[in-house]
């Protein structure tokens, strides 16, 4: 698997550089002098602004920027990127897109804190919809952007957090009491977690916010530095969890299930079914002592 992705690496890329080209060419010929406070200037030859133009407002070098719309065999940093992308106006799909195209990971316009992304409406009313399901939306880093009354209940009605703040798993789970951890199984679970956690960490090296997070997690919790120096990866997937009942009353299997929420690319639905009739019954029961759900806005 691995021999043959690496294999076709660069003819995708080679496939990219042509879209690439022509997807800079057409922004630049939609923007005007005017538009970027340049004087209109002598009669031009083609509409929207010449390269070197692009490549001045860009604070990049001209012949850099020609290869770039050309199509070279040429590397472009994030800081670049968003440079062009300023220049030429683009709008946060534009720029997805063009990040995409020069092979260079997106992390958006701005670094969220953990916790400060939205979820819609809509989507938080499809988490409470799945009640008595446990349902939570989590981005890459674990944090908790919405979730609904039997996830509270079966997560975390017995850690340290009261709900009213922005969230995230791991933090709550190294950083808590090990006793109020409701996974019976912590260590394996926390590992598989961390190796998560640094599989989507390769698609956000660098990043402020990641490398933030990460470094004050390692500063905290000496047992996530231990399992984060590991270096074990693993993609996020389908799952049996085992909790703790809330209420002292024996163990509760879940199966969890990941799927993709529209719009939201680096983030996940996991929703919890049980396992078997023991745990339906005893999932029956935690719901039954209520709970609270809610999703963070930035």
């Amino acid at each position: 698997m691995t021999a043959v992705a690496t294999a076709r690496s660069p003819q995708r890329t080679q496939q990219r550089r042509p879209e690439l080209a022509a997807f800079l060419r057409g922004r630049r010929a939609r923007i005007t002098p005017a538009d970027v406070g340049l004087p209109p200037g002598p009669r031009r030859r083609t509409p929207g602004l010449r390269r070197e133009e692009v490549a001045q407002l860009a604070g990049v070098g001209v012949t850099w920027y020609t290869w770039l719309e050309q199509g070279r065999p040429i590397n472009a940093s994030a800081q670049v990127l968003d440079a062009v992308a300023r220049t030429l106006r683009l709008d946060e799909a534009e720029r997805e897109h063009l990040y995409r195209l020069a092979g260079v990971p997106y992390a958006g316009q701005a670094e969220p804190e953990p916790g400060a992304a939205a979820i819609s409406p809509d989507v938080q009313g499809v988490i409470d919809g799945l009640d008595p399901l446990p349902a939570v939306i989590y981005n890459a880093r674990f944090d908790v952007l919405g979730y609904n009354s039997a996830y509270w209940a079966l997560v975390f009605a017995g850690s340290d957090w009261d709900g009213a703040s922005p969230c995230n798993v791991l933090w709550v789970l190294f950083t808590g009491a090990a006793a109020k951890c409701p996974l019976v199984y912590r260590e394996e679970e926390l590992r598989l977690m961390v190796a998560t956690l640094r599989g989507a960490y390769g698609g956000h090296v660098g990043e402020p916010s990641w490398e933030a997070f990460i470094r004050r997690l390692r500063e905290a919790s000496p047992e996530f530095r231990q399992m984060w120096e590991s270096g074990d990866v693993a993609p996020p997937g389908p799952r049996v969890k085992t909790f703790r009942h809330p209420g002292g009353k024996g163990e509760v299997r879940m199966r969890s299930v990941s799927l993709s929420v529209h719009g939201m690319p680096d983030s996940r639905m996991v929703v919890y079914t049980a396992d078997d009739e023991d745990s339906r019954g005893r999932m029956e029961e935690i719901v039954a002592t209520g709970g609270r759900a809610g999703a963070w806005a930035p």
